[in-house]
């Protein structure tokens, strides 16, 4: 079973060929892509990911981004890394996440994921995501809910599944099968019985046309 951290790079790699695609279809404004929530195992480094499309590339000089915390969407927000020209992404003092947060990605490929190490059950809540690249008059925002977990779901059991399916399946098939005979032996029977009054029918003309055939 995956960890919630190999979880979040998979999820970067499918935003950043969402990305690719995106870029191939045409361009139109600023867009963030974030997922609306992620789950993270309590103790354990968790993955935020955060992308961006523009039609522009990327001018350091103008460039500017930022993350934010809140524990509700009505608390203000906590400012806790930010873009410098000269020093890149860097991590804000914080009472609340001292150095555990990290900047994890890679600004040529509009990546601006981070990652939390040591979640704590105190960091659930919604991280921030704010960046602006001008010329691109809109501001980016993505949000993303960040839920601790003390443990993960077990794993589905492809097994039982795959049993359940199989029995359930085969009873279909058993039901099926016993409809079509009965309407075949229904179907016979009727037409046994139509034979038999035909047959009677048969008869009963012969034997009319018998009698009347002595009577004259």
């Amino acid at each position: 079973m995956s960890s919630p951290a190999q979880q979040g790079r998979s999820g970067v790699e499918l935003v950043s060929a969402l990305l690719l695609l995106l870029s191939l279809s045409g361009c139109s404004s600023m867009d963030v892509l974030a997922p609306d929530s992620i789950n993270a195992l309590n103790g354990t480094t968790a993955t935020i990911p955060c992308t961006f499309t523009s039609c522009y590339k990327i001018d350091l000089t103008k460039f500017a981004m930022n993350w934010t915390y809140q524990e509700t969407k009505n608390d203000t927000e906590e400012m806790f890394m930010t873009y410098y020209r000269k020093k890149g992404m860097v991590p804000l003092p914080s009472e609340r996440f001292e150095e555990r947060v990290m900047f994890n990605g890679n600004l040529d490929k509009n990546d601006l994921s981070i990652t939390l190490s040591n979640v704590q059950l105190e960091d659930e809540g919604y991280y921030n995501c704010y960046v602006r690249n001008p010329p691109d008059r809109i501001q980016g925002h993505g949000v993303i809910h960040l839920k601790v977990v003390t443990e993960l779901p077990p794993p589905r059991d492809s097994t039982i599944a795959v049993a359940i399916g199989a029995s359930v399946g085969g009873a279909l098939a058993l039901l099926i099968l016993s409809m079509v005979v009965i309407k075949c032996l229904r179907r016979h029977r009727k037409q046994e019985l139509i034979s038999e009054e035909k047959m009677e029918e048969e008869g009963k003309l012969e034997a009319e046309a018998v009698a009347e055939e002595g009577t004259k």
